[in-house]
């Protein structure tokens, strides 16, 4: 015990802490955090080990970003209520702060996996692949709706759950398979946006998991219609029944100037999968 009592140089108790001594002089000068004692003769400071754990607090708090003036008004008021309350709300910033990089995490994924398709992908093929359920929001949308209005839908969406900016999500639109299967290729009836880490589901649209028939379209929207057709074509060979929406993005916007060079991402759910029948 008597050693904690001993006291350390300001060189010796920064190196201590792995702070520079210049930050412990600052703290002094402006009432943080005093030494444990002044040499009255070279007015140098000492402090002692029970002086530590105080220092790392003030420290920690620093590092979470926490306002000086907020910690001198806890340093003065120094209480295990007081500490519990500031930890309560740094921890709580702490765990949104986390949210967000996780979701930025994701949506990094998301493009890193939207290159890898663009450098291995052949436009031509039309595959199935399996997919994991999705929760995405989504506004309604008809042929009357006009791009302003999408956009001021979009907005409005992503104010609604707290998206700090486009790129925290990713975007597409919808068709019913029912429209395609009636020749209806433009009957869009919504627009999806996928957040990472929603904390909620209901009234939200599920997208689920399963088989999905997956294809490629680049160029402009007006032919797109002709690549739906080579779709349904595709799946009525291979005795495929498509069911839900059609789900559409784009996964190149970042990589292009010219609109001929977009490409669309097209994934539609299979239901079911006919096999024919054997011969013996």
């Amino acid at each position: 015990m008597e050693e904690k009592s001993r006291l350390l140089t300001i060189g010796q108790f920064a190196a201590l802490h792995g702070i520079n001594k210049k930050t412990l002089m600052w703290y002094d000068e402006i009432g943080l955090f005093k030494p444990a004692a002044v040499n009255p003769e070279n007015g140098y400071r000492c402090y002692n080990y029970y002086q530590s754990p105080i220092l790392e607090t003030i420290l920690l708090l620093r590092e979470l970003d926490v306002a000086l003036s907020e910690i001198q008004d806890f340093m003065k008021n120094r209480s295990a209520e007081n500490l519990k309350i500031l930890l309560d709300e740094k921890i709580a910033a702490l765990d949104l702060q986390l949210m967000h990089l996780q979701a930025v995490r994701k949506t990094l994924c998301n493009h890193r996996q939207n290159m890898d398709t663009l450098l291995t992908m052949d436009l031509s093929e039309i595959s199935i692949v399996e997919k994991e359920e999705r929760c995405l929001v989504t506004v309604d949308i008809d042929r009357d709706v006009t791009f302003e209005k999408e956009v001021e839908l979009i907005t409005a969406e992503t104010a609604r759950y707290q998206l700090g900016r486009l790129h925290d999500a990713s975007y597409g639109s919808m068709i019913p398979v029912s429209s395609l299967l009636q020749g209806n290729f433009d009957d869009y009836t919504k627009l999806f946006i996928e957040i990472p880490l929603l904390k909620q589901t209901e009234g939200l649209h599920m997208q689920p998991n399963g088989k999905y028939l997956r294809a490629f379209h680049k160029g402009s929207w007006d032919k797109m219609p002709l690549r739906y057709q080579a779709i349904l074509e595709y799946a009525c060979r291979q005795g495929l029944t498509l069911a839900g929406y059609s789900y559409e993005k784009g996964i190149n916007e970042a990589v292009i100037d010219r609109i001929e060079d977009y490409i669309v991402q097209i994934e539609i759910p299979v239901s079911e999968i006919y096999s024919p029948p054997q011969v013996f």
